[in-house]
C-alpha cells in the first residue's frame, strides 16, 4: 500500500514563465550570466576559439586558420523546497487553487533562487551548508586571490582582482559582492563634497554599475550563515559569460496530502497539506581563470 498520495499541479504559462524569469533576481550568477537550453543529464558546452584573421596581399595564398575548441561538461543537480500550510489553503480558491499557487511560489522562489548560487559559487547544499562533492566546478576554487584589507580604500582589492583576470587573457567586467564589501564601495564619498562616488551602484542582485563594472549583491557570494565552514568570500570578480547554467527540468509544483515527506509529522494528523516544488539546474565553468575572487583578509 502505497503511503504517500501526490497530485501534480499543471503550472500555467502565465504563472510559469513569470517564476522563472524571476530567478535572475534572486541569483547574482543569474543575473550576470544569461542561461542556455539544456536538456536533462550530464552534457557539453563547446567554445572556439580561431584565433585572429590573416591580412592576404594580392596575389598571395591564404593560409589554414586553428581552431581551439573548449569543453565544458555541464552536470544536473536538483533541489526542492517543501512548504507545509493548514489544510485550509486548499480550500481558499477552488479555480485550480491559482490564487493559493501563486502564493506558495513567492515563498518558495527565492530560495531556489538563490540555490543556483550556493552550487555554482561554493559547491555546497544550501540546507546544512555541506559541500557537496559533485559541484566540482565553483567560483570558489579558482587560483586567482586577492586579499582585502581594511585600512585599504576597497577598490584596491578590486583592481587588483582585475589584474589577475587580465593577466589570464580574460575580460574582469563583471563583479558579484557580498553585502559587507558593497557597503564599503555605497558609503565611499568625495572626501570634499560628501557626494556618493558611486551613485548608481545598488545594493540588489539586480545588475548596476559599480567601477566599470556589471554588478550584483548577493549574501550567497559571502554565504554567511549558510555555509558549515566560513567562506571569507567577499565577492567574486572576472567574466561571468564563462558560466554555462541552464534550468534542465522547469519548476514543478506537487501538492501531497498524505504522510510524512519532511519529517514534519503526519500530514493528515496535523491538518496540513504540503506543497513541494523542485527544479533541476545544470551548470558548468569553462574557465576558472576567468574569474579571480576578493577575501577577507582578517577572516
Amino acid at each position: 500500500m502505497a503511503t504517500l498520495d501526490t497530485g501534480d499541479l499543471n503550472l500555467p504559462d502565465q504563472i510559469l514563465d513569470p517564476w522563472l524569469g524571476k530567478v535572475q533576481y534572486g541569483s547574482a550568477v543569474a543575473a550576470l550570466s544569461n542561461s542556455i537550453p539544456m536538456k536533462f543529464g550530464t552534457g557539453e558546452s563547446m567554445t572556439f576559439d580561431i584565433g585572429e584573421a590573416e591580412y592576404v596581399a594580392e596575389g598571395a595564398n591564404k593560409g589554414g586558420s586553428t581552431i581551439v575548441p573548449t569543453t565544458v561538461t555541464t552536470a544536473p543537480f536538483k533541489f526542492h523546497k517543501t512548504v507545509r500550510w493548514t489544510e485550509e489553503v486548499m480550500w481558499a480558491d477552488e479555480d485550480h487553487q491559482l490564487g493559493v499557487v501563486r502564493q506558495v511560489l513567492d515563498l518558495i522562489q527565492p530560495a531556489l533562487s538563490r540555490a543556483l548560487d550556493f552550487g555554482v559559487m561554493h559547491g555546497i547544499n544550501p540546507t546544512g551548508g555541506a559541500e557537496v562533492a559533485a559541484m566540482d566546478q565553483t567560483l570558489d576554487d579558482t587560483t586567482n586571490s586577492v586579499e582585502y584589507v581594511a585600512t585599504d580604500e576597497p577598490f584596491v582589492s578590486l583592481d587588483a582582482a582585475d589584474g589577475l583576470v587580465l593577466a589570464d587573457g580574460f575580460m574582469p567586467r563583471d563583479v558579484a559582492l557580498d553585502p559587507v564589501y558593497a557597503a564599503k564601495f555605497g558609503a565611499y564619498r568625495n572626501p570634499t563634497t560628501q557626494q556618493k562616488l558611486y551613485p548608481d551602484f545598488r545594493y540588489s542582485t539586480e545588475v548596476s554599475d559599480l567601477e566599470g563594472h556589471r554588478a550584483s549583491v548577493s549574501r550567497t557570494v559571502g554565504a554567511v550563515g549558510v555555509a558549515a565552514a566560513a567562506t571569507n568570500v567577499l565577492g567574486f570578480v572576472g567574466d561571468f559569460s564563462a558560466i554555462r547554467w541552464g534550468i534542465q527540468r522547469a519548476i514543478g509544483l506537487e501538492v501531497i496530502r498524505y504522510g510524512d515527506p519532511d519529517g514534519g509529522g503526519d500530514l493528515k494528523r496535523n491538518n496540513q497539506v504540503a506543497f513541494r516544488a523542485e527544479v533541476v539546474y545544470g551548470w558548468g565553468v569553462a574557465d576558472l581563470d576567468a574569474f579571480a575572487k576578493v577575501i577577507d583578509a582578517a577572516a
